[in-house]
């Protein structure tokens, strides 16, 4: 019997011309780009939340903010999305109490 695996199957895509194949290695290596730098960013918002005190949560904010702006910039993220990010953190940062 056959392993199950959880890894998804990559059709990986037969280009006919030398310029498609080129493409297709562009997009490959932005996709992993882009995955990274948001995974990055979500793990860095999942940490600032979990901060407890509000100045640290504070410290912190400008390098989020920063991360976040650049997914949108990259056009990982829709802006109005980073902009909706950046302002529940900001809120849920001034919602704390000073420790």
């Amino acid at each position: 019997m056959e392993a199950l695996s959880l890894q998804p199957k990559i059709i990986f895509l037969m280009a006919n011309h030398s310029a498609t194949r080129k493409d297709v290695r562009q997009s490959r290596k932005r996709n992993e780009r882009n995955r990274y730098h948001g995974k990055t960013t979500r793990n860095a918002i999942r940490d600032i939340k979990a901060i407890g005190s509000k100045a640290e949560a504070a410290q912190k904010l400008p390098e989020v903010s920063s991360m976040i702006d650049k997914l949108a910039k990259r056009g990982v993220i829709h802006k109005n999305k980073a902009a909706n990010l950046k302002s529940k953190l900001t809120k849920g940062i001034q919602a704390l109490e000073a420790k």
